[in-house]
């Protein structure tokens, strides 16, 4: 909600009446009750307060319990806690009188219920409801006065002793130190939990850190990026113009454009998009690049492109691994000795170990004496052609001449599928090329893979960095292989690797692009090869694993998607809503966009109740039994953007959360769990290198800027038994017939063409 305007009514929000003139502020304090409403995001909260006995309050304004209304930014408060506010009595036409804060000190209660509902709300670890109630009984109004200057003495409290006691000291005094931090960056617009993870990055240093340099915050904080960095370096006065801001914000543009999976961006289309980012001239900007590239902080090259050439201007890190991708694949390439000397040799001839009720087509024969003649090769093709049939005799071929193989995925569930389909070990990259936090990959140049092929699956969602990582580790006389379909989505990250690789021509490679029989009989594989050809899908009264539900409206469609996952598919097929089926759309905004569906369906299959503990947590309900996806690699905790798990304990007094992903149990501080969000939907891009038992597909004219052919191909190929779409056909023509694949800034393919 905005903040009063500085002219009268003007941009006052809708459905409210402007304060009159008179005093520029009303003040209020109380005891919060209970959060309404919280938004993580900007921190606009609707609040049930209890005023202190001494204000008298405009008619209307409190409720028979005597509570009042509070809305406005405000931080994460919690029940018990008082506030000092600041701001006007509004009138909404729907809701009321309520008072809209500007201003907000968050003060320690004075009461003793005041002060057990603080203790008891989990905002001091170690403390929950049960124990809040012994203390207060114990202490009384010299509670807090207690744990701040005598904590010893709550060896007096049943049931704390020593590690306890420690650990609360140490929370109450990480709160008094947050809250000193608080109050500075309140002031200059940060919400309470990025306040928090400034404070546990810096310590003691964090208001200086701010004031000194702000944009070091969007470098070293994970959830902060340019905008809050530039509003705090705004606030405390920096100009427009500073070179640190501009500088700031051509980094910030070109990691944007990265996050979109540009590896460059055109000078001209750079000085564009930065100087409407910052409101400063072109020239600010071209002076600024001349700046970083002395720093070694951009790299500028002169790209050929078609029958012109481009400037390009790159972030350093993937103008070294687009450099490093190149030289190390030609090294590879180039490099006479192999370790298959053997099976090279006899390749043409060699009789290949096939299954006697699979054999090999002509396609797979010639992959498999492809990956032995040349040290590198791609082999792509859609569903149902055979390239897991491929692998697992390619893989038994090399093995049975006591060669070593090893396979991996950029993901660990395709990597743990691979494992599945092939019979033989596969890792994730990261695993593989041995990363550790701190200590990076350790598999590289000087400490290499010992294997004589490496298998990449999924191939087509690897980026261009962990690519020059994984060609590091790659010894020159080994043999790689590159698998994956090219026709789905590209890799989240920037870069798009084997699209490259395949058009440089440098490497050969197999398409194969016969359906086998047993595949033929799916519906899943024969639509997606449809969708894949421009065609639309079938969906024939007799089907029996690909269906469409027809509905127009976002929202009934919405509804429909959320009624199939949770009745009808358990009905007709015996499928479990929470573990088979995943739902999969192509926005995130929208009715039948991600964040909607959550909500929607968080409420069908995990509503609450008194069996599932559950906390507001940044403006989300997270709940013992919901689908949360990691959103961001944490090698901490070995765990990756894409994983999916559910939540398997909540405990409110240590503030922990415990996540499962198939069997391995993660730990969260509360504070780490915005690298979670809730899954029972998810993007189409998240779903890459997954594989469901069925997916439910939301295709309306509501996302209508994002229906394009590899986006509807890659979800529907996420499903091995069941596919229901649910919209209409003029969406899913629409997303058949654009076949426009979004062309990445990307000079990989140049490179290897030219090198």
């Amino acid at each position: 909600m905005p903040s009063h305007p500085a002219d009268g009514t003007a941009g006052w929000p809708a459905g409210e009446v402007a304060p009159q003139e008179g005093p520029k502020f009303d003040s209020l304090e109380g005891s919060v009750e209970r959060v309404t409403y919280y938004a993580g995001e900007t921190g606009f909260s609707v609040v049930r307060l209890k005023p202190a006995g001494f204000h008298r309050l405009p008619p209307g304004s409190a409720t028979r319990d005597g509570l009042v209304t509070i809305v406005g930014e405000l931080p994460e408060v919690n029940p018990g806690e008082s506030l000092k506010l600041m701001g006007h009595w509004i009138t909404h036409a729907q809701h009321g009188r309520q008072f809209h804060a500007e201003r907000c000190e968050q003060v320690l209660p004075a009461t003793v219920e005041g002060v057990r509902r603080y203790l008891g709300s989990g905002m001091i670890r170690g403390i929950g409801p049960v124990m809040a109630e012994r203390i207060v009984r114990t202490f009384r109004e010299q509670t807090l006065d207690i744990i701040d200057s005598e904590p010893q003495r709550l060896r007096e409290v049943l049931g704390i002793g020593t590690k306890r006691i420690q650990q609360i000291t140490r929370a109450w005094e990480e709160q008094r130190a947050i809250k000193q931090v608080m109050i500075f960056l309140q002031a200059h617009g940060v919400s309470t939990r990025l306040a928090v993870r400034i404070f546990r990055q810096y310590g003691d240093a964090a208001v200086d850190v701010v004031q000194t340099d702000p944009y070091r915050l969007a470098r070293d904080i994970w959830g902060i990026g340019f905008k809050t960095a530039d509003k705090i370096a705004r606030d405390l006065g920096l100009p427009s113009d500073a070179p640190s801001r501009i500088e700031a914000g051509l980094v910030y543009t070109l990691s944007q454009e990265a996050d979109q999976g540009h590896v460059y961006l055109p000078h001209p289309e750079l000085t564009r998009k930065a100087a409407e980012l910052l409101l400063v001239k072109d020239e600010q900007v071209v002076y600024a690049v001349d700046r970083l590239a002395a720093a070694d902080q951009v790299k500028r090259e002169e790209i050929q492109k078609e029958a012109a050439t481009e400037l390009g201007v790159y972030l350093s890190p993937f103008y070294y691994s687009e450099v490093g991708v190149t030289n190390r694949l030609r090294r590879i390439m180039e490099t006479p000795t192999t370790r298959l000397e053997g099976l090279q040799a006899s390749a043409s001839s060699i009789s290949i170990p096939q299954d006697a009720d699979t054999p090999l087509a002509e396609g797979q024969q010639q992959a498999i004496r492809s990956a032995l003649l040349h040290k590198v090769s791609v082999l792509t093709g859609g569903p149902g052609t055979g390239k897991t049939t491929t692998l697992r005799a390619l893989i038994r071929l090399v093995l049975s001449r006591r060669h070593t193989v090893v396979l991996a995925s950029p993901t660990g569930r395709a990597a743990k599928r691979l494992s599945e389909a092939t019979g033989h070990p596969a890792r994730t990259i990261h695993r593989l090329l041995e990363y550790s936090p701190g200590e990076g990959f350790k598999r590289n140049d000087e400490f290499p893979l010992d294997a004589d092929m490496i298998v990449v699956d999924e191939a087509s969602m690897l980026d261009l960095i962990l690519a020059n990582h994984l060609l590091k580790a790659i010894p020159p006389d080994s043999h790689l292989l590159l698998v994956g379909d090219v026709d789905q989505l590209p890799s989240v990250g920037a870069g798009d690797v084997l699209r490259d690789i395949i058009r440089s021509g440098l490497a050969p490679v197999t398409r194969l692009e016969v359906i086998f029989r047993q595949a033929r009989d799916s519906l899943i594989i024969t639509n997606a090869h449809r969708i894949n050809r421009g065609q639309l899908p079938l969906t024939p009264a007799s089907a029996a694993d690909f269906f469409l539900f027809m509905e127009p409206d976002p929202d009934r469609a919405a509804a429909l998607a959320v009624d199939i996952v949770q009745n009808r598919i358990q009905r007709k097929f015996g499928l479990n809503p929470l573990k088979d089926i995943q739902v999969i759309t192509p926005m995130h905004r929208g009715s039948t966009g991600v964040a909607s569906l959550n909500d929607r369906l968080q409420a069908a299959l995990n509503p609450s109740s008194l069996e599932r503990t559950e906390r507001s947590i940044g403006g989300r309900t997270l709940r013992v039994g919901d689908r949360l996806m990691q959103v961001r690699n944490n090698y901490d905790k070995e765990v990756y953007n894409g994983d999916i798990g559910r939540l398997a304990k909540l405990d409110t007094v240590s503030q922990t959360a415990l996540l499962d992903y198939d069997g391995h149990l993660v730990e969260y501080d509360w504070m780490e769990l915005d690298e979670v969000v809730h899954a029972f939907a998810i993007s189409v891009h998240k779903s890459q290198g997954s594989e469901y038992p069925a997916v439910v597909v939301p295709v309306t004219m509501q996302h209508y800027v994002m229906l394009q052919r590899n986006l509807l191909y890659t979800a529907v190929t996420r499903a091995k038994k069941l596919v229901v779409l649910v919209g209409t056909k003029q969406a899913i023509a629409l997303a058949v017939r654009n076949d426009r694949v979004a062309q990445r800034y990307s000079g990989l393919d140049w490179r290897l063409r030219n090198t």
